[in-house]
């Protein structure tokens, strides 16, 4: 099937067109760039939400119990849960399928799976264009959910419109997050696990770290802090209307467009930059001995080799 029947068919709605296209984005298809201009036109209004914070603190639960109310609201929901490869087979191997397993019946919610590949950000390199192939397809919510590893968790910020920071009580996790910069880009704190002993403690442990970053930016908006149990659904209707008022309050104020610019930006700049780092890999792999050589040798230092290679390529 070639990459105009696929948009078509994706366009009007069919689930196994958009299972493709987001395989073939998987597999950088040569096809994808093509199918990802046809589809871009018809994408920019959904809903989008970044789901990050440390492994453990129940953010693939929220997000099951998440989806449940956008779905009794008639909305389409699609998810890009992104997880450490498999070192064999470069695709997802901690299996959120299971974990949201009671939503796969559902025509009207897609959950995909990607492997991280070893890209450094949270979200895979192609999770940004699934997405946007989700939102083509007619999805009303597209939710990013990471790995949460770490400092790279800071894309998530580009990718998405609101950002949860999903924190777990007992676990110094407040502290971890403001470390790798994570708590920067939250619009919104969400203290999962809320029957944990320790949960009170979390939370003035987060509103005080706020309370710090915002004298220092007192313009700054200050993000809720939401208490819930992804188990049970406490607290989930709550976390879901704080999205959609920072939503709202994007829109009405204009950042929602200053955000979207910046994100698109971004996103082209680190495509761009990409592609240039596996071309200069590809050089050198093709057998770029003379100038390692020369390099191994003292004769030629680094920088002048790397401009070398830049220029020819």
């Amino acid at each position: 099937m070639n990459g105009n029947e696929l948009t078509e068919r994706l366009l009007s709605g069919d689930r196994r067109a958009l299972a493709r296209v987001i395989s073939k984005i998987e597999d950088e298809d040569p096809q994808t760039p093509d199918i990802i201009s046809e589809l871009y036109q018809h994408t920019g209004a959904a809903l989008s939400v970044g789901f990050t914070g440390p492994p453990g603190a129940g953010k693939s639960s929220i997000i099951a119990k998440l989806i449940e109310l956008f779905r009794e609201e008639d909305k389409k929901v699609g998810v890009v849960s992104v997880d450490p490869s498999s070192p064999f087979t470069k695709g997802a191997i901690l299996g959120d399928r299971i974990r949201l397993v009671d939503h796969f019946l559902d025509k009207n919610v897609f959950i995909r799976s990607m492997g991280n590949r070893g890209h450094l950000g949270g979200l895979a390199g192609g999770s940004r264009l699934a997405g946007l192939a989700m939102e083509a397809y007619g999805t009303d919510v597209v939710i990013y959910e990471t790995m949460g590893v770490g400092q790279g968790e800071v894309e998530v910020a580009s990718a998405a419109d609101t950002v949860v920071l999903c924190l777990q009580p007992g676990a110094g996790d407040a502290v971890q997050a403001l470390k790798a910069g994570v708590m920067e880009i939250a619009d919104i704190f969400c203290i999962n696990k809320s029957d944990h002993p320790q949960a009170n403690e979390a939370k003035a442990e987060v509103r005080s770290t706020l309370e710090i970053g915002h004298e220092l930016d007192p313009d700054a908006p200050m993000p809720s802090i939401i208490m819930t149990r992804g188990d049970t659904g406490e607290g989930i209707e709550e976390l879901k209307e704080k999205i959609e008022e920072h939503r709202a309050s994007l829109e009405k104020s204009g950042e929602l467009e200053k955000r979207q610019r910046a994100s698109q930006r971004e996103f082209v700049v680190s495509w761009a930059a990409n592609k240039m780092q596996n071309k200069v890999q590809e050089r050198l792999q093709r057998g770029d001995t003379k100038i390692m050589e020369r390099v191994y040798k003292r004769e030629l230092d680094p920088i002048s080799a790397s401009e070398k290679i830049f220029e020819e390529i």
